[in-house]
């Protein structure tokens, strides 16, 4: 079911997203890139397919990336720089939040959960995307559930939410698994594939995206009740209200417009580089509602 384009309420669009005027002076993040004459885009290399390098190792693409690119058009009208640069650099898992806080990068959209923890350290767009937290196993593997996984070695990508969800479960449960943390998903992949690891961990959309570019993609399930549901937004400097706001506004009217259909459909429900492969990986219900009511919480303050 598509969602019908919609006018947001005065009132939300007052509130929330009230952008300073140009006669106003720029401060934060929107003067930097005023007067650098540039935007920097913090990315992924194997995030498929939200932000990943596909086809051309300079330009990152994906559906995270295409709505970045849409912030970045707004920015541009915002500062009156239709001219306005835009540089890529790359993020893992483990930098990417000291580069926004640095301000080695200006905003970075990729797979990043918007968590409290998190939120000590940079702030959060109105989220972009919702996941559950799951398992990819061969179907042949015998895994069918977390319990499974007792005395297994497992792989989940370090510096991710899945990574300490794993260690609490392991600690908790006392079911002696053998935690590999690999630097990036394509890593932990890899170590799936190559039998190293009995099961990935990770967001379910990513792991869909890893099992479409397996060498026998009908080889892989994704399986287990999700240990948490989380909430993706773009990363910016804390406490830079002016430009969060010109961000916000750039999501919610994607959102509005009923733009956000086809940016889905494109990256998950057609072939998408580099190997030409469907995800098949249908809207749910809590992506709808999330982007029929946008929010920049996380999923433990819904």
């Amino acid at each position: 079911m598509r969602i019908a384009p919609r006018v947001l309420g005065v009132a939300i669009v007052a509130a929330l997203f009230a952008t300073p005027a140009l006669s106003e002076e720029l401060t934060g993040t929107l003067k930097k890139i005023k007067d650098s004459g540039t935007i920097v885009l913090g990315h992924r290399d194997a995030s498929i397919p939200f932000s990943y390098l596909a086809d051309d190792p300079r330009q990152p693409v994906g559906y995270s990336h295409d709505l970045q690119l849409k912030v970045v058009e707004a920015v541009k009208q915002q500062l009156g720089m239709p001219d306005l640069k835009v540089r890529y650099n790359l993020v893992t898992s483990q930098t990417r939040i000291p580069l926004v806080q640095n301000g080695t990068v200006d905003i970075e959209c990729g797979s990043t959960t918007n968590n409290l923890e998190r939120q000590k350290q940079v702030d959060f767009s109105l989220g972009i995307f919702e996941v559950g937290t799951r398992l990819l196993t061969k179907k042949t593997s015998g895994i069918s559930d977390f319990a499974d996984l007792k005395g297994k070695n497992v792989v989940t990508t370090a510096g991710t939410t899945s990574e300490r969800l794993l260690k609490s479960m392991n600690a908790e449960k006392k079911m002696g698994m053998n935690i590999i943390s690999a630097k990036d998903h394509g890593e932990s992949f890899l170590m799936l594939e190559s039998g190293r690891a009995v099961a990935f961990m990770m967001d379910d959309a990513l792991l869909y995206g890893e099992m479409a570019k397996a060498k026998k993609p009908d080889d892989w399930t994704v399986v287990g009740t999700p240990q948490s549901y989380e909430i993706y937004g773009c990363m910016v400097r804390k406490g830079d209200e002016g430009f969060k706001q010109v961000v916000d506004k750039a999501i919610a009217d994607t959102f509005a417009s009923g733009q956000i259909n086809d940016i889905y459909a494109k990256w998950f429900t057609q072939p998408v580089p580099p190997k030409g492969l469907n995800l098949e990986f249908p809207m749910s219900d809590t992506l709808k509602k999330l982007i029929a009511s946008p929010t920049d919480k996380s999923a433990e303050q819904m």
